[in-house]
């Protein structure tokens, strides 16, 4: 029997077929996704551009010092900005999910449009997207977050406000974590963290729940022959990809396209076996990244909010576990409607949150 965090994944019809010219998938589950197609991956990654990023200098190069440098990949940034930024705009820093990158923001982004007055800045990690992906990179945390600041520091971010999903919080949890060693040492930060909303991801080590047919078989030697598998075959690519949804969510069959436009691009399907350790890591640096000694330590400087999905199958512990351990101490916790992927099934209701929690001006609102 399922417990809460167990939930059974969405289904894709079982007499789902391919076409046999196109590989497409010809009778998905019936039914329309919310918006399932208001955002290509096309219009998605042509709206932002492959900048240089000197992986060992950590930092984000000029088109024309890049050429010829050895240690340069070039990542995905889009950079969205309804109104003139004033002096003291607030930019929001959005950092992607694992599997689907900046694009797993697409929709949210649709319902932000206009409404939403300072820059937005979406990062893209090494491995994801438009992205490179390069087979000896150094996948982890720390270098996730030595990207989102040469990001900044290319952008000129001298605040931003954090919306992260998935093992993103993570990597805001160690961004987090340098913020406050800076503040111990006495010195000022380049790009000050205002406040973080941290989406369906892990704040804490004993509260993952990743079952094991997903994370764990991907980051195993048998992931490489799943991801494989799955760039090939759209039909293998939607199998894997099923837990990501809640049960009763219907996922059309433009949408598990896009999707694949967004993960497969350059190989992105077989590197997701590349990137899934984040796990691991947190578990290695329990002490750092944890939520509680970041909130306990920053909360007079840092606005924090936590969302989690009530049929998340990888991370809906969490959430429950920050309102157990920190609602006391005033920690905003919200627990919304469906699966992993609550960027996919509720767009709408997370930007209204976004929008709740994040300044667009001026020093944030503290809880």
């Amino acid at each position: 029997m399922l417990n809460q965090y167990e939930a059974p994944a969405a289904e894709i019809h079982e007499d789902a077929v391919l076409d046999a010219a196109s590989n497409e998938p010809l009778s998905f589950r019936t039914g329309e996704a919310e918006d399932a197609t208001s955002v290509t991956a096309e219009a998605w990654f042509t709206g932002g551009s492959r900048v240089p990023y000197d992986r060992r200098a950590k930092k984000v190069l000029r088109q024309e010092s890049a050429d010829g440098a050895p240690d340069v990949v070039r990542v995905f940034r889009r950079i969205e900005n309804d109104a003139a930024a004033d002096d003291d705009a607030i930019w929001t820093s959005f950092l992607p999910g694992w599997p689907d990158g900046s694009f797993g923001w697409a929709k949210v982004d649709r319902h932000l449009a206009g409404k939403h007055n300072g820059p937005r800045l979406f990062v893209e990690y090494v491995g994801h997207g438009e992205s490179d992906k390069p087979g000896d990179y150094p996948y982890g945390t720390p270098e996730r977050a030595d990207l989102v600041e040469a990001m900044w520091d290319a952008q000129g971010i001298t605040s931003t406000f954090i919306v992260g999903f998935d093992y993103s919080s993570i990597v805001a949890l160690e961004l987090l974590s340098r913020q406050q060693d800076r503040r111990d040492r006495g010195e000022e930060s380049a790009t000050r963290i205002t406040g973080v909303l941290l989406i369906n991801g892990g704040l804490f080590v004993d509260a993952h729940s990743h079952p094991w047919f997903t994370t764990p078989v991907l980051k195993s030697p048998i992931g490489g022959i799943v991801t494989a598998l799955a760039q090939r075959s759209k039909f293998a690519f939607g199998e894997l990809m099923k837990p990501l949804w809640s049960k009763d969510f219907k996922v059309a069959a433009e949408e598990l396209y896009e999707l694949y436009n967004a993960i497969s691009r350059r190989n992105g399907v077989v590197a997701l076996s590349k990137s899934a350790g984040f796990v691991d890591q947190h578990k290695r640096n329990a002490q750092r990244w944890d939520l509680g000694r970041l909130f306990h330590a920053l909360k007079d400087s840092v606005s924090f909010h936590i969302v989690g999905s009530e049929q998340d199958p990888f991370e809906g512990r969490q959430a429950i576990a920050a309102r157990e351990r920190l609602g006391e101490h005033g920690l905003d916790v919200r627990i919304v409607p469906g699966g992993h992927l609550t960027t996919s099934e509720h767009p709408a209701l997370l930007a209204e949150i976004i929008q709740e929690v994040v300044p667009t001006k001026g020093r944030v609102g503290l809880h």
